[in-house]
């Protein structure tokens, strides 16, 4: 997950509400409050000091961009395509085979984005969701032009911020945070019993490789955004705290730019990378068409790191973010990193 973007235009006027002033059908609330609850049902969520309640299953998803595809990823691991109408979330790649074109198939609501890239309030409210997934809380500020929660409770929809997007803020990411993230939404669409095959699935392959890698010496790893500015100096998409420095010590390894700063991104001179002995390079492809070329520049760039001598990096996608598919980056960084114990 990325929580860089660009600052987004206050969207001008207010879309008239769906009541009776409005001289339209009555309000998607006394709607819903009318039906008898679904089997399973009421579910209450908590998140973010809010409980939602959920009568039945949503059959009308929005997911923001928000910069992330943990929520598009985890409905699509979950089964849950055939709920979204509108997606705002897209990578063009992944290590899970079929997702990136899984996600590419999903209907988009034929939205005219705002400057944050998202979708902006009166074209959410118009899209008639009874569920809204946002990345961060960021996705629900009426300052940046979007819908807020009570914008959306008011026209019956539900809203979902994923785990630590509640203060924007995602140096505390963790592994932990992904499982709980598909059991929020098992809960919420009653798959519980997938979410936790899944949870019980990745658990088992980390502890698998985790325990080859036990014992072996940590090597000093380098995670970066490729060919991706996000601050003032030449290295501004180091990753520094979040989800991938456990996703590193699963795997057998430690994140070279951890101490650099407490946020989840370090923004560094060339000086200050070219001083650390970087054993590793993991590059992460966001929107860049050929991470691995970016890779083999850097370690020309920087010779006098072991990483250069040796050739070693790897190049990864979504399975680092916040999401489904941890497992996967912890082996396939396990592997670059301790080849000789697979």
């Amino acid at each position: 997950m990325l929580t860089t973007r660009p600052v987004a235009a206050v969207v001008a006027g207010a879309l008239c509400l769906v009541t009776a002033a409005c001289g339209t059908s009555p309000a998607p609330v006394a709607e819903a409050a009318a039906r008898a609850n679904s089997p399973g049902y009421p579910v209450r969520v908590e998140n973010c000091g809010r409980t939602t309640t959920y009568t039945e299953a949503p059959s009308r998803v929005v997911v923001m961009n928000g910069a992330s595809v943990a929520e598009v990823s985890s409905l699509l691991a979950l089964g849950l395509g055939d709920r979204v109408v509108a997606n705002g979330q897209s990578y063009g790649m992944s290590e899970v085979p079929g997702r990136a074109k899984a996600i590419e198939a999903l209907p988009t609501g034929d939205i005219q984005v705002n400057d944050a890239y998202d979708i902006p309030r009166e074209a959410m409210l118009g899209l008639s969701p009874d569920l809204v997934l946002s990345t961060t809380s960021y996705g629900f500020d009426a300052k940046n032009g979007f819908a807020t929660r009570d914008d959306l409770g008011a026209v019956g929809a539900n809203s979902y911020i994923s785990p630590q997007g509640c203060d924007q803020d995602p140096s505390r990411t963790t592994l932990a945070d992904s499982y709980r993230l598909l059991r929020d939404l098992g809960r919420i669409f009653q798959v519980g019993d997938r979410a936790e095959k899944l949870v019980a699935a990745s658990k088992k392959k980390i502890s698998e490789v985790s325990a080859r890698v036990e014992g072996e010496k940590a090597p000093n790893v380098m995670v970066v955004f490729s060919n991706m500015s996000m601050g003032a100096n030449d290295f501004s998409s180091i990753a520094a705290n979040g989800i991938w420095n456990d996703i590193l010590a699963r795997a057998g390894g430690g994140n070279a730019f951890a101490s650099a700063t407490t946020a989840a991104f370090a923004d560094l001179s060339k000086e200050r990378v070219a001083a650390e002995p970087v054993d590793a390079l993991v590059v992460i492809g966001y929107n860049d068409p050929d991470p691995a070329e970016y890779a083999r520049e850097l370690l020309k760039e920087f010779p006098q790191w072991p990483a250069a001598k040796n050739r070693r990096y790897t190049v990864l996608s979504d399975s680092i973010y916040l999401g489904p598919s941890n497992d996967l980056a912890v082996d396939r960084i396990a592997r670059m990193l301790h080849p000789d114990v697979f």
